[in-house]
Order: structure tokens, then sequence, then C-alpha cells
């Protein structure tokens, strides 16, 4: 795989749509990583639902990844040929979402619990597809079965080209730190690149992560909330990337307001101004920025962009 840089972006639900997406890779990004995808959904969706399903996910869409989850080895490989067919460029497994309602299906990390069949599911992808398949996962159930490398190897020897791992097991979830060092053992078991993921929110996080895990890039999630340059700032400071110019005042207002007016483009007025909120309150921390609380009661697009200009356009940092 012949990536940009190694700095990726994470697949992150209700987060990194279309609009964030382009945001992040318009500032500089390896890697950009679409919502999960079910693919029963998209397989029984009609085809105009699927024909939109393509534009939403930005298939074909300079380095844009489609990740899909599921529990059957043959509906995940119809469902990555048609997202082939309709042009993306690489193929992720979700092996990692620790969610209840994903789990519960016997989907995301679920599959970690019975490797047998994960590898029938990803040797059915991969059979599937010409495109390069990827896989991402978590360092195992819980601590009684790490069984990351085990799987990964598994998963190299199965035609995947890329691997990465959270460092942390799926009963964790997102609490305590994430265990750089436990992925080192992954990369030892195979020669395909591994991504290092969890906790990775600067130059710095980056830099131990690597170092802990002997990873080829890293993937950052949380942390680009409200800071869609921080991939690239981070691939400068390692050396792997052009330093991106992150906007302050005017130019940061102009960037938040283009993005708020981009979601509600994409989902609509009303189910965008939902959307958005959190974006608004991630500038807004990320910021420091005033008017936090009344952008998120602001009842109108105009009002929002009003106090959007009101709040960032001076530059200046005040506490929320």
């Amino acid at each position: 795989m012949d990536l940009a840089s190694s700095v990726f972006l994470a697949p992150m639900a209700g987060i990194t749509d279309l609009p964030f997406r382009r945001l992040v890779a318009r500032y500089g990004a390896g890697l950009v990583v679409s919502e999960m995808v079910a693919s029963g959904e998209m397989l029984t969706a009609r085809p105009s639902v699927r024909a939109k399903a393509r534009v939403d996910l930005g298939i074909g869409e300079g380095m844009t990844s489609v990740q899909l989850a599921g529990r059957q080895a043959a509906p995940m490989a119809e469902a990555a040929r048609m997202v082939a067919d309709m042009g993306a460029q690489i193929i992720d497994i979700n092996m990692g979402c620790p969610a209840k309602k994903v789990t519960g299906g016997l989907s995301g990390s679920a599959l970690m619990r019975v490797p047998d069949h994960a590898l029938r599911l990803i040797e059915a992808v991969v059979a599937a597809v010409s495109v390069p398949v990827t896989l991402k996962m978590r360092l195992g159930w819980d601590e009684g079965s790490l069984n990351a490398p085990d799987i990964a190897r598994s998963a190299e020897a199965a035609g995947v080209a890329m691997i990465c791992v959270h460092g942390r097991t799926r009963m964790q979830f997102y609490t305590g730190a994430a265990d750089w060092a436990a992925i080192a053992p992954v990369k030892a078991a195979v020669s395909v690149p591994v991504v290092a993921n969890g906790d990775i929110v600067d130059a710095a996080t980056a830099r131990a992560a690597l170092a802990a895990s002997g990873a080829d890039a890293v993937m950052v999630g949380r942390g680009a909330r409200g800071r869609p340059w921080v991939l690239a700032e981070i691939a400068h400071a390692l050396g792997r990337g052009a330093a991106p110019n992150p906007p302050e005042g005017e130019a940061l207002s102009d960037m938040i307001s283009e993005h708020y007016e981009a979601m509600l483009n994409f989902y609509g007025v009303e189910v965008g101004r939902r959307h958005a909120r959190k974006h608004l309150s991630w500038y807004a921390e990320a910021a420091q920025a005033p008017l936090r609380h009344e952008m998120m009661l602001a009842d109108t697009p105009a009002a929002t962009l009003a106090l959007i200009r009101a709040a960032f356009a001076s530059g200046e940092r005040v506490a929320a």
C-alpha cells in the first residue's frame, strides 16, 4: 500500500462523516476511514439507497478506506465486492468496535472471540476483491484473551495488507490508558504494516506510541475533534509530511463556517444542525473560544454562523 503519510484518521461513528473526512484530508492525512458500514444493510438497501451511500461514503475520493462490519463471510464478501465496484480503493474489516449493539450481533470486536470464524470472514473478503483489504482490531476481548498477534498472523496469511490495533481490549471500551507496548507482539508476528491506535492526540503521544509498539504508522481518533489539522501536524513532527497552516482568527472562523454549512448540505438543515453542535463544541474547546453555550442554543443557521464569527474571528483565546 502506497500511502502519503503514516498518520491516519480513525473511523468514529457519528463523527468521521464525509464533511469531516474531507476537511481532515484537505489539511493532510495518509488515509481517512469511513464510518462503519453494516454489510447486511448495504446488501438489502434499494439501488437508489446504495447509490446515495456511494456519495455519502466518499468512495473514490483521495485515500479513503471503506470500513465494513458483519458477522458472516458471504454477506461481508458480497458487500466488499459491491463497494469495490463502486470505486473503493481500500476495504477495512471492523473487528474492533466495542459497542454492545455491534458485539451483541457477533460483529466488531466480538469476532475476536471466534478467531477461526473471523479468519473465514477475512479470507472471503480478500478473495472477493482486488483492492487492498485491511483489518482493525483490539488487543483481544479481555485481559485473558490477548489474541491479536495470532489473529494478525492468520490475517496476513489470508492476504490482509495492513493491520491496525487499538491498544485496549474490548472489555476496556475507552477507559484507562491505551497499552501501546501490547501492540509490539502484533508487529513482531507479521511483516505487513502495523498501525497503532488509541490515545494518540499529538506528536509526543505519536512518538511514544511508535516507540513502544514498533508500529509503522499511527491512527488518530478523538484527538482530531476540533482540530482537523492535527494529523498533518503530527506527520510533519515525525518527518513524514509537510507542515500544515492551522487557521487562526478569521481563517478559523471561515473554516468552521464552511464545515458547518457542509454538514447542513450533507444531512439537511435540521439533522445537520444537530450533528454540527458537537463539532462546534469541540472547536470552541480546542480554541478556548467564548460563546460556546450560545452556539449550542442558536435556533437558526444564520444565528449560528453569526456566533461562529463572533467567537472565532477575533483570534482571542478566552476560557469558555
